[in-house]
């Protein structure tokens, strides 16, 4: 997962000494303020000194003009998109918004010189534009990880007042708590109503039911709790005792002494883009698209699957052949394992990989039962005594796992989605772990390039679900590019 600050709710003296540390007074999400500057040098010289040598060393036209017209059109495409914004910059180290926004480029400065009747040469044009993708991306990755940095130091943070009933603020801290990809840390709770709060977080003040409030009280108690605190949002957990009339009182309270409010629905694992917010009769609504199951993005990706494996079984071919050598030479038994596995909608299939193991390794996993380091369904050993030698590179390496092409070339898996469960994993599946189901496994998929057997149980589903839910083609290809760094570092495989 993207780094940032984690704030762990742990007791009053943990919380009251870790607050104590955050910065006091910042802007919301205050960053390091060489983020926009550099961004903007990047971007600007990234973009102007190659068009500007390429075109005159090729004898284009306009050099100089050319040039300056390219830098600017970038700066105002990625202005557009808001990319330079103090919210939105060192958030995304993706590829993908950044190649986005180098298409719209080009259109742009397509529709510019088609207008003003200007005759470069395209391959000249496309090399001369490339390094304004690669260095804005290297930008991008360098504010983030940056930013990561900062924010495990407590800065650059965004600190937060959470109010609601004592169930939905803690159960908001706790999900808030258990994430590092945002910068949000709850510095204080004002609960409604009187149940006991969890001893962990700090009671700021205490709102009594809406019975019994009069107007204004909620903003005035509000309002002295988050000066105390030195708060930079609000944060409102949804719940029985908010009501609409009672939010809105509270908004205009908050916005008029210029303090932010963000609501928490209590939905979770749901990506942005499937959010769209909308009104009827005067009441906001949030609707929430459905994943996409059907039309031509499933298409797609089914054909790229079994194009993709096809090609490279053809290409790892001699990589294949070698590394059957190696399992057959070095320890007795067959050179492939074939494992019974649990597919889309709860089919059965046998899945293939290179034997990594001894054989009868499946008769001794009850004998090593009390061993296994995974706190839920999966069984995983870090010194696993059933791995053979050649096994444990095949594993730290993910190669005994090619032969799986053999299934998403059958249509059994797919290049990218959730972990390929086992019979007896499944079995002890609660409701909301068999939604894992819902589409075909994969090779690979966000459990493996977020740490593989070092997740927790429920990591590993929460990662599962968020895919199952959210999936689309770019998702996917975003996968598959972040996938290689994972194999060649090799955490969490064995």
């Amino acid at each position: 997962m993207p780094g940032g600050y984690m704030w762990h709710v742990q007791s009053p003296e943990t919380s009251a000494s870790a607050v104590s540390r955050l910065p006091r007074g910042l802007p919301p999400g205050s960053k390091p303020r060489w983020y926009q500057p550099v961004a903007l040098f990047v971007d600007i010289a990234g973009t102007a000194v190659p068009v500007a040598l390429l075109f005159r060393h090729h004898g284009q036209p306009h050099p100089l003009t050319s040039a300056a017209v390219a830098a600017l059109a970038w700066l105002l495409v990625q202005a557009f998109r808001q990319r330079y914004t103090r919210r939105a910059i060192g958030e995304s180290r993706g590829a993908l918004p950044v190649l986005h926004d180098w298409l719209i480029l080009l259109g742009v400065l397509a529709f510019v010189y088609v207008a003003a009747d200007l005759h470069h040469g395209q391959l000249v044009s496309l090399g001369a534009l490339l390094p304004a993708l690669v260095l804005t991306l290297a930008c991008r990755k360098l504010t983030f990880h940056h930013l990561a940095r900062t924010r495990r130091a407590a800065q650059g943070v965004v600190r937060v007042l959470l109010l609601g009933e004592p169930s939905a603020v803690e159960s908001v801290a706790g999900h808030l708590a258990g994430h590092t990809n945002h910068p949000y840390v709850v510095v204080g709770v004002v609960a409604l109503g009187s149940a006991p709060l969890d001893a962990g977080l700090r009671l700021a003040a205490r709102l009594p039911d809406e019975a019994e409030t009069a107007p204004g009280a909620d903003t005035t108690l509000v309002l002295a709790a988050s000066a105390e605190l030195r708060v930079d949002l609000v944060l409102v957990a949804a719940g029985r005792v908010m009501s609409g009339a009672r939010l809105r009182q509270l908004s205009w309270g908050l916005h008029d002494a210029g303090l932010e409010l963000a609501v928490a629905p209590g939905l979770v694992e749901v990506a942005p883009k499937r959010v769209e917010t909308t009104s009827a009769a005067g009441m906001a609504l949030l609707r929430i698209a459905p994943p996409v199951r059907r039309g031509m993005q499933p298409v797609l990706k089914t054909v790229l699957d079994r194009v993709l494996a096809v090609l490279g079984i053809a290409v790892v071919s001699p990589l294949l052949f070698g590394i059957a050598l190696a399992v057959k030479l070095t320890s007795r038994g067959p050179v492939f394992y074939r494992s019974e596995r649990v597919g889309q909608n709860g089919v059965p299939f046998m899945m293939w990989k290179f034997r990594s193991m001894k054989v009868g390794a499946d008769a001794m996993k009850a004998e090593l039962a009390g061993e296994n380091e995974n706190d839920g369904a999966m069984f995983k050993m870090r010194r696993d005594p059933r791995v053979t030698r050649v096994g444990r590179l095949l594993r730290r390496t993910s190669l005994d796992e090619l032969p799986q092409l053999l299934n998403v070339v059958s249509g059994q898996m797919s290049l990218v989605g959730p972990r390929p469960p086992l019979p007896d994993e499944v079995a002890t599946y609660s409701e909301t772990e068999r939604r894992r189901l819902a589409v075909r496994p994969g090779m690979t998929g966000l459990w493996q390039i977020s740490g593989r057997s070092d997740l927790s149980w429920d990591e590993t589903v929460a990662l599962d679900l968020s895919y199952v839910d959210n999936w689309s083609f770019t998702s996917d290809v975003d996968v598959m590019a972040r996938t290689l760094r994972a194999v060649v570092d090799g955490r969490g495989a064995y």
